[in-house]
């Protein structure tokens, strides 16, 4: 464990503020749950992550639309691309520009109209894109973008996937 030098009383509640220096760092936003865990005389606070318990269903998923339709498959959290279908495998755990982060905050649907290009970690991908964020309980947990190299409406079936994603959250 890394210490920090930072120490905070508990409030008559059991609160405790977690400074913003630190939240800032982990990447912890307002209103985001983080898992307690104890370990010893440690309490540990861990981010939690919905979308990490559903990796094998979006795994599944992805090889099955992939092997049916000739297209290209990405699912993120809110942070990183947490599958993909076998092209873009390098890719995987890439973390998301922020044109993307503001697609699964504002919650907004984009397809390009045009041969387009996306960056993820200074690597780029180019196609046709439609981009659905994964809306579960009301909460943006990340997105699923299908790339197609020609230009075709898969707005339906990138829906019909964001919409299986999140029931199966909803579920468990």
């Amino acid at each position: 464990m890394k210490a920090t030098g930072v120490t905070r009383k508990i409030d008559e509640l059991g609160r405790i503020v977690i400074p913003k220096e630190i939240r800032r760092n982990l990447g912890i936003r307002d209103g985001e749950s983080l898992e307690i865990f104890l370990d010893d005389d440690a309490i540990l606070l861990k981010k939690h992550n919905q979308m990490h318990n559903f990796l094998d269903i979006g795994t599944k998923l992805v090889n099955i639309i992939t092997s049916l339709v000739d297209i290209d498959l990405l699912i993120t959290d809110r942070e990183k691309v947490i599958c993909t279908s076998e092209k873009y495998q390098n890719f995987l755990n890439q973390d998301l520009d922020a044109k993307l982060i503001s697609l699964i905050d504002e919650r907004e649907i984009y397809n390009s109209e045009n041969n387009d290009t996306l960056w993820l970690n200074k690597q780029k991908i180019e196609g046709y894109f439609s981009i659905v964020p994964i809306i579960s309980s009301l909460d943006s947990l990340g997105l699923v973008i299908l790339i197609n190299k020609r230009k075709e409406d898969n707005k339906v079936l990138t829906k019909l996937i964001a919409k299986i994603l999140a029931s199966k959250v909803d579920i468990c």
